[in-house]
C-alpha cells in the first residue's frame, strides 16, 4: 500500500518551466514502478513520464521527450518531474501514480494515485 502527495503545480507563460514533486509513503519496494500522468478537459488521461525504480531508468511519451525530465530521490522516497519549454498543449491536471511489479516501461496497470495538481500554460 502506497500513499502519494504531489506539490509544485501552478501557472506559467509559454516557454517557461515548472517542477513537480511526489512524496511517497507506506510500502515503497524496489519492485514498484512510478510515473506522471496528465489530463486536459475533454480528453482522456495519458501517461507522460515513468520511472523504473529498480533499474533507476526513465521513459517518456514521445510528445514530451527532450522537454520533461523525471528523476527520483530514492533516500527521500520522492519523485520529481521537471517540465521545460512548456506550451499551452501541456496544460492539465498532473497526477503521480505507482504500481507494484517487476516490469516497468509502459503506462498500464497503475493502481495507486495522488490527488493531482493543476498546471496551466498561457
Amino acid at each position: 500500500d502506497v500513499q502519494l502527495v504531489e506539490s509544485g503545480g501552478g501557472s506559467v507563460q509559454a516557454g517557461g518551466s515548472l517542477r513537480l514533486s511526489c512524496a511517497a509513503s507506506g510500502s515503497t519496494y524496489e519492485s514498484y514502478c512510478m510515473g506522471w500522468f496528465r489530463q486536459a478537459p475533454g480528453k482522456e488521461r495519458e501517461g507522460v513520464a515513468g520511472f523504473d525504480v529498480g533499474r533507476r531508468t526513465p521513459y517518456y511519451v514521445d510528445s514530451v521527450k527532450g522537454r520533461f525530465t523525471i528523476t527520483q530521490d530514492h533516500a527521500k522516497n520522492t519523485l520529481y518531474l521537471r517540465l521545460d519549454s512548456l506550451t499551452p498543449e501541456d496544460s492539465g491536471v498532473y497526477t503521480c501514480a505507482a504500481k507494484r511489479g517487476s516490469y516497468c516501461g509502459s503506462f498500464t496497470g497503475f493502481n495507486y494515485w495522488g490527488r493531482g495538481t493543476q498546471d496551466t500554460v498561457s
